[in-house]
């Protein structure tokens, strides 16, 4: 598959390690900085989403979601990387329809409310079963500042760019469906963040207090990319529960 990332927003926190590995199943665990797991959200928007022999002006768009924590595994060729994704959530009917059936990852329909300009930026979404709820407002910025896992920009992009391979959990709860982000055009650029709301990392259950403070946020805009499907990771029997954790 093929498609334009007209808008990729990477909302950050950085995560105490027992309570991210507490939500991520076997062979996976939390990738650390410094001490730190990084987990977040990808409020991102697709464009001329289509098969990669079709034509762009054939693709269809679309408003998406992904609750994410960066993660780490050891692989058939040695230590690998990528983010776990507990819950997607999508504006289309069609992903929900398709995912899961004719391209990796399952979706959760969901309900997009995005304002924009070419320095401020809203999104927020509600999903349809109402159990999760975002709101996100950012404004674009000169300089990269404010974040404890990374000491600037070129550090904070090399790191998301390193875990471009996406794996969330399937009904069966016995395998994790695997996609991935493939581009020669990656460029992030620094935001502010104003405000952030998430029924995910605001619920002190799941994130008891201290253990989830939001980082940074980064943004990209207009990237061509090309999604790769990967073979499903099989989970260990014990930690299959642990993919429905966020759903």
């Amino acid at each position: 598959m093929s498609s334009v990332v007209e808008r990729r927003l990477l909302v950050n926190y950085r995560v105490a390690p027992e309570v991210a590995a507490s939500l991520v199943p076997s062979p996976m665990r939390p990738q650390l900085v410094d001490g730190w797991a990084v987990a977040g959200i990808c409020l991102i928007r697709l464009g001329q989403l289509r098969p990669s022999w079709l034509p762009g002006w054939v693709g269809m768009r679309s408003e998406n979601a992904a609750h994410r924590i960066a993660v780490e595994w050891d692989g058939p060729e040695g230590l690998s990387t990528g983010v776990y994704i507990p819950r997607r959530d999508s504006g289309s009917a069609i992903n929900v329809l398709a995912g899961g059936r004719l391209f990796p990852g399952e979706h959760s329909l969901a309900r997009f409310d995005v304002r924009e300009t070419a320095q401020d930026l809203h999104v927020a979404f509600t999903s349809q079963d109402k159990t999760i709820s975002v709101s996100v407002d950012v404004r674009t910025a000169e300089r990269f500042q404010g974040s404890e896992l990374f000491a600037d920009l070129a550090q904070a992009s090399d790191f998301f760019q390193r875990g471009a391979a996406g794996f969330s959990p399937t009904h069966s709860g016995q395998c994790l469906d695997g996609l991935e982000l493939q581009t020669d055009a990656w460029q992030v650029e620094p935001v502010d963040i104003h405000s952030v709301r998430s029924t995910v990392f605001d619920d002190q259950d799941r994130f008891p207090p201290g253990s989830a403070v939001l980082d940074c946020a980064l943004l990209m805009r207009e990237v061509p990319v090309t999604w790769r499907p990967l073979p499903p990771l099989r989970v260990a029997a014990d930690s299959a529960t642990a993919g429905n954790s966020a759903r």
